[in-house]
This record gives structure tokens, C-alpha cells and sequence, in this order.
């Protein structure tokens, strides 16, 4: 595989595998149009996971993308697992014919189940390899991938506890390019979300899967919103958008939009006055970098064990 490595000078060519959630697709897709600014000549190539959001988001950002016919280990159900050991040799199969065919120079990974098999054949077919880990407490693909990989970029200090101490360097998390340009367009804004410039505006969001908690919350307080006389933007995530849309049917006429997925999240952080959001790892910094106020509620599902 080495003797196949181009020289220095030459187009690069750079595998981002990953996704299940925006809280990796969309660090991995600011990754892709960051190495686009610097290198417009680059070659990106992304590797997701059959059947799941990134198959999707990542062709609306411009980008091509393979899947696998990779799945998660059943905890629950350990006999099943059979069937995701036999996907995930061929998913490992796969990954090693689109690597001898791209080629690439360097294979990044940012979490999610595609990015195990694409990194770890990566690696043993000497493609230099590196993680992208968004969160204070690694995930479980990515500790595995952690031995073999070149270096590991993470967003906090003291993540020497997941990670070989001498292979991470500190970088802080991607975010989405286009946030602050939106920041001084509010009306624009607004008008994209059919809301009024005259009220306060609360954006409530879950993460693209969705928090039930969140979502539940809105639900049993929407006539409390609307009696203090704001407009709510509410991204329920996939999980939870029927039932949210059902619900809504009893207050036609009120200033709400919901959805479930937000395609212009800047100028939904543009409009926000207010942000309630889950605590995931993307969503914090993008909120820190754009400095809104903001209440975070903690997913427990996310939470670390104690």
C-alpha cells in the first residue's frame, strides 16, 4: 500500500468515515469543507454506515460518500449478534476494496459505527489513521481505534485517561462554518421560519435522533410559551417528529415550527433569543462560539458511568 502513496505535491486524497448522529456527521462534514479552504484540489471520500442519517446529509453537503453494511453490538439481545459479526466482516471486506481503489493518503475518524471497520483496515493496509473524538468521555470505537491511530484530536484537556497521552493533540471541536456569517441576518432569519421579528423566539433542540425528554417537556408546556407571548422553532429529531406533529394539531395558528431536522441551523441559531438544547458535545461548542444563552439538559443515555 505504501509503494502506491503519492509525493507531497500531489491532489490529496483523505477517507472521513463515521456518522449515525449529527454529533459526528456534521463535525466530519466542517472537517471536509476545512481541508476544501485550504486544498480546493482535495479528494475527500466519505464511509458511513448503510441505512443511517449520514447516507443522506452527507450528499446535501456536497460530498460523495460509500456505505457499509455495518451495525451496533444487541446488549440486550446477545444472540443476535451473530448477524452483526457476519456484517461486520463484510464491512471490513468493503473497506478494504475502497481503499485499495481511492487510495488515500490519510483515513480520519470521528466516531460512529462505520469509522471501526474503515480506520482499523485502514491501518493494517498502512494508511496513516486519525481520530477525531468530540466528546470529554471517549466512545467505544474510538478507544479501540486509539492503539493504532497516528494522532487523536480531542476538545478537552485529561483525555490521557481514553488515550495514549503521546497521540493527542488538543484542537477543540469542528463546527459548522456558516454560524457566525448568520449572526447579523436575524430578519432573514426569522422570515425563513415563517416567525415574527415583534416576539422573543425559543429554539428547542434534541439532537437529530431526538430527546424524548425535550420533547415530552415542550409538549406538556406549550401553552405556557405561548401565554408569555413567544415563538418557538422546536427540531423534535426522527424519532419524535409524528407524534410532536400530532400534538401541534391543537394549537393551529400559534407561532411554532417544528420539524424534524433543521437544514439551516445557522439561521436558526440566528433567530434564537433563547436555546434548549441537549448536551451534546457539537451542540456546546457551536453554542459557546456563538455566545447565546442557553439551558443544556443532560442526555442520560450520554451521561458517563459513575
Amino acid at each position: 500500500m505504501n509503494s502506491d502513496m503519492e509525493t507531497k505535491n500531489s491532489k490529496p486524497r483523505i477517507i472521513i468515515s463515521g456518522g449515525g448522529t449529527g454529533g459526528h456527521i456534521f463535525p466530519a462534514v466542517s472537517i471536509a469543507n476545512a481541508i476544501k479552504e485550504l486544498r480546493p484540489d482535495a479528494e475527500i471520500l466519505f464511509v458511513g454506515a448503510e441505512g443511517r442519517m449520514e447516507m443522506q446529509r452527507v450528499p446535501d453537503a456536497g460530498y460523495k460518500i460509500i456505505g457499509l453494511p455495518v451495525a451496533g453490538f444487541d446488549r440486550k439481545h446477545l444472540w443476535k449478534n451473530f448477524a452483526v459479526l457476519m456484517k461486520l466482516a463484510r464491512s471490513q471486506w468493503k473497506a478494504r476494496r475502497i481503499i485499495k481503489q481511492f487510495r488515500p493518503q490519510v483515513a480520519v475518524g470521528v466516531g460512529g459505527y462505520a469509522s471501526g471497520p474503515t480506520l482499523k483496515t485502514a491501518g493494517m493496509m498502512g494508511v496513516p489513521t486519525l481520530i477525531q473524538e468530540q466528546n470529554s468521555y471517549a466512545g467505544v470505537t474510538n478507544k479501540l481505534l486509539a492503539k493504532k491511530a497516528s494522532k487523536i484530536c480531542v476538545a478537552y484537556e485529561g483525555m490521557e485517561k481514553f488515550f495514549p497521552a503521546d497521540k493527542i493533540v488538543i484542537t477543540g471541536n469542528p463546527v459548522r462554518q456558516d454560524l457566525e456569517e448568520a449572526l447579523s441576518k436575524k430578519e432573514e432569519a426569522l422570515a425563513f421560519f415563517g416567525l415574527s421579528p415583534e416576539k422573543k423566539t425559543i429554539l428547542v433542540v434534541g439532537g437529530s435522533l431526538g430527546a424524548r425528554t425535550i420533547n415530552r417537556s415542550i409538549q406538556g408546556d406549550l401553552d405556557k410559551f405561548f401565554a408569555s407571548d413567544v415563538q418557538v422553532i422546536w427540531q423534535t429529531g426522527r424519532y419524535y417528529y409524528s407524534d410532536a406533529s400530532k400534538h401541534l394539531k391543537a394549537y393551529r395558528g400559534m407561532p411554532v415550527w417544528c420539524s424534524d431536522f433543521i437544514t439551516r441551523m445557522d439561521y436558526a441559531y440566528s433567530a434564537a433569543d433563547l436555546v434548549i438544547s441537549r448536551a451534546g458535545a457539537s451542540s456546546i461548542s457551536e453554542l459557546c462560539l456563538l455566545g447565546k444563552p442557553v439551558v443544556l439538559v443532560l442526555s442520560p443515555a450520554s451521561a458517563p458511568p459513575r
